[in-house]
């Protein structure tokens, strides 16, 4: 299983008048994550037996998480060949400030990344809908608040077929299930409290996110794009097991809690095992 994660914060991020911080658009920092899904169950698979686990990542301040998998990558492509046919899916997370006349931008910046599904936050869209935003994609969302959050998934149209289940849990948290050749992916789009948020908040997103994570059957595959509102810093002393080395800044209060949350569903913060120059790093 994969998790996309975005655990990142703006660094020209404002107050907005519930006094959290807000973000605009990221156009630079849309994670270029694939995921191999074969006619079988085979996805490199990094969790103990019999957990349901995710992966973080993410493009700039954004993380991602993944489980570590058995063999070099010669083993798992001999064992590609001997699964049968396999489908690449490119898949991201942006924060888009607001999905208000955003639609067309988002789609041309998929159709040029060639990003295959892509988890949004903050799209601040009241209602519970699907709907097209052009160039061949369409949006599922889920907001209460036409001023403040709000989540939401982007899927090639194509994709549209593969959708067996939608879950909008709340406006920070829901989740698609899609069918590719008998393997079951799970994608949810998450939106954590601000910093300037209070502790309770915070806790409360991570509670409902272990719930979604816990109703996902044992054997399907997950991915979690979010933005977290947090730094898991730089350098991965003391926490080898879950994180590279080349994250971003210091880890404060809310990059522990994504660290914790790696530790708790025994994942990676997978772009932190990859260097990249600054500015895909940070926004």
């Amino acid at each position: 299983m994969a998790v996309v994660v975005n655990p990142g914060l703006n660094r020209s991020a404002r107050i907005n008048r519930e006094g959290c911080v807000r973000k605009g658009i990221r156009r630079k920092t849309l994670p270029n994550l694939t995921m191999r899904i074969v006619s079988t169950n085979f996805i490199p698979d990094r969790s103990r037996p019999g957990l349901t686990t995710t992966a973080i990542g993410a493009g700039g301040n954004w993380a991602t998480v993944g489980r570590r998998s058995r063999g070099g990558r010669r083993v798992r492509r001999q064992r590609e060949k001997r699964k049968g046919k396999s489908v690449g899916v490119r898949i991201g997370t942006l924060n888009v400030g607001t999905m208000t006349g955003k639609g067309r931008e988002l789609a041309d910046v998929m159709e040029r990344r060639k990003v295959d599904i892509l988890c949004v936050q903050e799209t601040r869209w009241k209602g519970s809908k699907a709907r097209s935003i052009g160039a061949g994609f369409k949006l599922f969302y889920y907001g209460v608040d036409s001023k403040r959050n709000g989540v939401g998934v982007v899927l090639k149209e194509e994709f549209v077929r593969n959708v067996l289940e939608v879950k909008r849990v709340s406006d920070r948290v829901m989740s698609l299930k899609l069918e590719f050749e008998g393997v079951m992916l799970n994608v949810v789009s998450g939106y954590a409290p601000q910093v300037s948020c209070e502790l309770e908040e915070k806790e409360r997103f991570w509670s409902v996110l272990d719930e979604v994570m816990e109703s996902i059957p044992t054997g399907e595959r997950v991915v979690i794009g979010a933005d977290f509102n947090g730094h898991v810093g730089k350098g991965n002393t003391g926490d080898e097991e879950v994180m590279g080395k080349f994250g971003v800044k210091e880890r404060n209060l809310e990059g522990q809690m994504v660290v914790d949350f790696a530790k708790r569903m025994d994942m990676g913060v997978v772009n932190t095992y990859f260097q990249k120059r600054e500015e895909h790093r940070v926004t």
